[in-house]
């Protein structure tokens, strides 16, 4: 058989196909992708009638009724699954620092500044509220006898920032304490040796601040949200229907269209299952929806100079099928006993013969089984 001279081909398709007769895709909402899933439509579809008598499904079965009324021929090629969808680019998800303790705000980082581990986000009371590193949010006041791993994500913080004379582990020991004066004393805080609630906001790293929630003077109580953030890197947001999880594989490349048209290579960085509230503007709304937010990291940055924040195309790939023979989809035929076949045009007579189909894409099918070869013709039923 020849080697692979054919240009991949791409396409937003079904991984498998439909029942003969079928012609229903699958459900889409309103901004989903450019490229739409389009229903692998056989047999009955496009025309065919099924075909009986085959036996053993072995060397094939002659025909009866002539030559078809159109052919096409059986290539070698690469065939991809692939399917692009809308995207912001942007800085990924949105957290929001809410005040754990009464006071007055009297001072906010600026909208778009970077904030570091031990800067300060905001200030209550003029005492600021400084940002650290970790996974695990603050929950109760820090204090000589207390343990756990919210002690050792505070030390390992400390000691980061250049404070020692203590042990990085789960025990906040007088140690601890005598290092966290020397902190707080830095910071303009009163020196108490203790890490009470609203002192600290934890993040995976440095943040970019995104909004204001409050402003400078105003009165706030717990929970009140002050600010929010994101993180520093630029990112691609995409959303997709459940019904494309498959294509959310973690570090799978994808190729990102940027508005001035170039391409850039990406990968995605991590995916999450959200539920999200659809009240669609009428009384009580419609039932929530499921989604499968990926973010998308791009290869090199520098190619994302002049674009803050835009609109931009993601391309996919849920699988590629390299160096394989393939046919129109609309030249399946559902066979009786089950399963698909192709009518093969051989001169002035034809004979049906069994396939095995696979990865479907731009309209054609995958397909292997005895008798077929790269330049064949088959029969184009209508």
């Amino acid at each position: 058989m020849s080697a692979d001279t054919t240009a991949p081909i791409t396409a937003a398709t079904a991984t498998a196909p439909a029942p003969a007769g079928a012609g229903r895709g699958r459900r889409r909402r309103s901004r989903t992708p450019v490229v739409a899933v389009t229903a692998v439509v056989v047999a009955a579809a496009a025309g065919a009638a099924a075909v009986v008598g085959l036996g053993g499904r072995d060397g094939g079965t002659a025909a009866s009724g002539g030559l078809p009324p159109a052919t096409a021929k059986i290539t070698r090629q690469t065939l991809v699954d692939s399917q692009t969808f809308d995207g912001e680019l942007g800085y990924g998800q949105t957290h929001t620092a809410t005040l754990r303790a009464p006071g007055t705000i009297t001072s906010l980082a600026g909208t778009g500044s970077q904030v570091s581990r031990g800067k300060p986000l905001f200030a209550v009371d003029n005492a600021p509220v400084v940002l650290l590193y970790g996974g695990l949010p603050a929950y109760r006041t820090l204090a000589a006898g207390v343990s756990g791993s919210d002690v050792k994500q505070f030390e390992k913080n400390l000691e980061a920032l250049g404070y020692s004379g203590f042990t990085v582990d789960e025990d906040y020991t007088s140690a601890t304490a005598d290092a966290v004066k020397r902190w707080q004393e830095d910071l303009g805080r009163p020196e108490t040796g203790r890490v009470e609630l609203g002192q600290v906001v934890y993040a995976d790293g440095a943040v970019r601040v995104d909004t204001h929630k409050a402003e400078v003077g105003n009165p706030a109580q717990p929970g009140q949200e002050v600010l929010t953030y994101t993180g520093t890197a630029r990112v691609v947001s995409v959303s997709l229907d459940v019904d494309d999880e498959r294509l959310a594989k973690p570090n799978a490349t994808v190729s990102v269209t940027l508005p001035n048209g170039k391409d850039v290579a990406g990968k995605i960085a991590d995916t999450e299952t959200v539920i999200e509230n659809n009240n669609g503007g009428g009384n009580g709304g419609s039932d929530p929806v499921t989604k499968i937010d990926v973010t998308v990291t791009v290869a090199d940055p520098k190619a994302l100079t002049g674009f803050e924040q835009a609109s931009v195309k993601v391309a996919f790939t849920a699988d590629a099928r390299k160096d394989v023979l393939t046919v129109p989809v609309a030249a399946l035929l559902a066979l009786a006993e089950g399963g698909y076949g192709v009518e093969l045009v051989e001169g002035s007579s034809t004979r049906i013969v069994a396939v095995e189909t696979g990865l479907f894409a731009a309209g054609r099918v995958e397909i292997s089984g005895a008798g077929l070869s790269e330049g064949a013709v088959v029969g184009m039923p209508t």
